[in-house]
């Protein structure tokens, strides 16, 4: 699936990735899904497969899933790109780079089983991108950071050599960060929309829609809208991943069952004391920690109460098989 729409998809076959086929049109049911090998139904993505015939249209198994934590109330999560293989997680250096939006990004990255590699743009607007990147790679544990300039192809070959054939690379940031303009750059000519500069020296938001562009390496890249609020779906695989240092400083703990509030053996307050650990690093920590739990909760009571309304559903029409179309109800 290259494209999501509302309402519908569009769709390439599976040896039509080269651009030699039109893509075609896919409507999907009044709630945005489509149904799945298991008997649910789930909103498609790009990048899922879907196998596609007059029957019916399915969503097959996805290797690895983007997912983010959707507003408002509901437990729901959206995927914003299946089966990839590289999160690339776009921050700009110009205005100064958030490290807690990296976090937040990063987490999700690690979560859904791809690997990701930060991406700092608008290398040549700042006088230290280097001193810069630094920072960034501080809290990017075991995580490449690149800063890219798109106008001087500064950092760019190191990108590219990630777009070896059947590579499937998604683009994820804020509004601005010059996703679109580096998704073009590494296609080699102007498949994306872009943005120019408004009066605050900030990137305008121009892409809309969720889209793979397929390269002529043989590649794959998926250009998504600026993401705003960052709702954290994760696990504690996750979380220990992004915050390293942190979990390893809480396994060093006196108490297994420390909350890290002034107990005595205490080696979060002490890193904390010394200088070793940011309070900033600590709060974005317990931050995501809290979020996540929030959101597994909320899952957890959708499941239940699923799980309840499909017994319900058996136990009605078993009662109805029971009594047969001729006999009384009691």
């Amino acid at each position: 699936m290259v494209r999501a729409d509302k309402g519908a998809v569009l769709v390439l076959p599976a040896d039509g990735l080269d651009g030699a086929h039109e893509p075609r049109r896919v409507t999907l049911d009044r709630d945005g899904l489509v149904a799945t090998d298991h008997g649910d139904r789930l909103a498609p993505t790009v990048g899922d497969w879907l196998r596609v015939d007059d029957a019916a249209t399915v969503l097959q198994p996805r290797t690895t899933a983007l997912v983010r934590d959707t507003a408002g109330a509901t437990s729901r999560v959206q995927a914003l790109a299946a089966n990839i293989d590289i999160v690339l997680v776009v921050e700009h250096l110009d205005p100064d780079p958030q490290l807690g939006r990296i976090e937040r990004l990063l987490t999700l990255a690690w979560r859904s089983g791809a690997t990701p590699v930060v991406v700092l743009t608008k290398a040549d607007l700042v006088p230290d991108p280097d001193g810069m990147a630094a920072e960034v790679a501080a809290v990017a544990l075991a995580v490449d950071v690149h800063t890219v300039s798109v106008p001087t192809d500064q950092g760019l070959d190191a990108l590219r050599a990630l777009l070896v054939p059947g590579a499937t690379l998604v683009a994820v940031g804020p509004s601005g960060a010059g996703k679109s303009t580096l998704v073009n750059a590494l296609a080699g000519h102007d498949v994306m929309e872009t943005g120019g500069r408004r009066a605050d020296g900030r990137g305008r938001h121009t892409t809309t829609h969720r889209e793979l562009v397929p390269l002529a390496g043989g590649a794959m890249l998926i250009d998504t809208p600026g993401i705003r609020g960052v709702g954290v779906v994760a696990d504690a695989a996750a979380l220990d991943t992004t915050f390293a240092d942190v979990a390893e400083l809480a396994a060093a703990c006196r108490f297994a069952d420390c909350h890290h509030a002034g107990e005595p053996g205490c080696a979060i307050q002490a890193a904390l004391d010394s200088g070793e650990l940011a309070e900033r690093r600590l709060d974005s920590w317990r931050r995501l920690a809290k979020e996540a739990a929030y959101q597994a909760r909320r899952s957890d009571v959708r499941l239940r109460a699923e799980e309840r309304d499909r017994w319900k559903k058996i136990t009605k029409e078993y009662q109805r098989g029971m009594r047969g179309p001729g006999r009384p109800r009691g």
